[in-house]
């Protein structure tokens, strides 16, 4: 029997969760006095009283429960938390309209960074920390955080876990999970406090400083300057660009450095190709830019490898307005936005480790064609890699290349031209930030249809789960009783 019990328990304990979060911003509002602590305080008890009452029906129920009801539970979860979030753009009236206000905040939970505010100086800095702060609890994941912080999930942690971290692997630091949560959630929040400090050190404030860092290291990319960091010294630049990086590499790897075992680093295949693509791609852009004189060498190469690693880690932070180089670099930038970062780190997108694999396993076919009857396995790192995880490769680009497609079609049936339509489906289902064309680095999303907005919403939730953990609900096979 499906465990529904279960399912709103955890809902209202992360409605619970959530109102906390708020009241953090509520306190944020008050210490400014910008005149959005109300709508914090408002938000927070909504969500409180929602999460209390469901709490009390439910928190008795078993909490043993199977991969159904921790994909269900996994894709609820952004949804609901997007929902209350939403709350104070509504109530202080810094949004209007539930559309916008939706897009705005699931864009910030699931770390896309696509806006749809015009003028984001002009918002409080509550409601800008907030902004911020959904960048944060969305990088890691909602519900490792609840994992690291909460024991309350019982036999059903590891499902719940593996849910929301589905990929291709399921490295652990730690034998227990939340022994594993913990560790993975004080090497995002150190990180976080390391960037903090090097910002104000380039004389950043510590309210944007905070912002930026929440933004940088989650790959999320809401900034809190119209401009995003392009006004910024080359200084601040510099720290967002090596940040941004260590966001887009595999968390496992900051463990290891943290324990000194570096050669466990530069011996993993994956971090080597995330390197040697952005040396290469950010040499060609540099080159050209020169060539058209696009400033000093120094500029040049700056605004070239800020822009490659924003959005390969699909952070989307802008330096840069990239729509205005050589079509063929934009082409490059494009090319990008389907690469995506390291596996296991908090970037979007498809991931190195997919394309790598699969270039491999293309290049053996050649031999199987040559040997049909010789063994050999794709291998990484050393290691052989099964023909399952090749064939759920092969079908997760299968079915976000056809959903790419579609996104396109819808959005083109929503008035959007076609330049613009691929840049929104891409960035929103990459989780990057800025397109191309109308929703390109200097523009935002405001004038995409409602209808629009609610088809990239669902994008990017589909990207923040790769895919699988989203769709598997929608299949009729899930409801079916066992």
């Amino acid at each position: 029997m499906f465990n529904w019990k279960f399912v709103f328990y955890v809902m209202s304990v992360l409605m619970i969760v959530e109102s906390f979060f708020l009241l953090v911003s509520s306190a944020v509002a008050l210490f400014y006095g910008d005149g959005d602590f109300n709508a914090f305080v408002q938000s927070a008890a909504i969500s409180l009283a929602f999460g209390g009452v469901i709490y009390l029906f439910t928190c008795r129920c078993s909490r043993e429960v199977g991969k159904r009801e921790a994909f269900l539970v996994v894709s609820l979860v952004w949804v609901v938390f997007s929902i209350f979030g939403a709350l104070p753009f509504l109530l202080g009236g810094y949004i209007n309209g539930f559309t916008d206000a939706f897009f705005e905040t699931i864009s910030g939970f699931t770390t896309t960074g696509a806006s749809i505010i015009n003028d984001i100086e002009a918002l409080p800095h509550g409601i800008l920390f907030w902004r911020s702060l959904t960048h944060l609890l969305g990088g890691m994941g909602i519900l490792v955080l609840t994992v690291a912080i909460l024991p309350i999930f019982g036999f059903g942690v590891m499902s719940l876990f593996s849910a929301e971290a589905a990929g291709i692997t399921t490295d652990k630091l730690h034998p227990r999970i939340k022994e594993t949560a913990q560790r993975l959630w004080g090497i995002y929040m150190l990180l976080v406090a390391l960037e903090t400090i090097f910002l104000v050190l380039g004389e950043m404030d510590w309210f944007d400083a905070i912002c930026h860092s929440f933004g940088t290291l989650a790959s999320g990319g809401f900034s809190t300057k119209n401009a995003s960091v392009a006004n910024y010294s080359p200084y601040i630049q510099y720290v967002l660009i090596v940040f941004m990086f260590l966001a887009g590499t595999n968390f496992t790897l900051h463990y290891f450095a943290i324990k000194g075992r570096f050669k466990k680093i530069w011996s993993n295949v994956e971090f080597r190709v995330y390197v040697g693509l952005i040396l290469l791609v950010a040499s060609i852009i540099t080159i050209t830019l020169v060539y058209l004189d696009h400033g000093t060498f120094e500029k040049s190469f700056r605004d070239a490898l800020f822009q490659v690693v924003s959005i390969i880690t699909s952070t989307g932070f802008v330096s840069a307005d990239y729509t205005l180089w050589h079509p063929y670099l934009l082409f490059l930038i494009f090319g990008l936005m389907f690469t995506g970062a390291c596996v296991g780190s908090t970037s979007g997108g498809v991931k190195i480790l997919r394309h790598l694999l699969l270039f491999k396993n293309s290049i053996l076919e050649f031999k199987r064609m040559i040997h049909p009857s010789a063994v050999l396995p794709v291998r990484y790192n050393n290691e052989a890699v099964s023909q399952s995880i090749i064939s759920k490769i092969l079908a997760f680009l299968i079915l976000y290349f056809m959903l790419f497609f579609i996104g396109c079609f819808a959005m083109s049936l929503v008035g959007l031209d076609f330049v613009s339509a691929m840049g929104a489906v891409a960035t929103t289902m990459g989780g990057i930030g800025p397109g191309l064309g109308m929703v390109g680095p200097m523009n935002n999303f405001s004038l995409v249809p409602d209808s629009g907005k609610w088809i990239l919403s669902f994008l990017m939730l589909l990207g923040r789960l790769e895919l699988f953990t989203f769709l598997i609900i929608f299949t009729p096979s899930f409801w079916k009783n066992q």
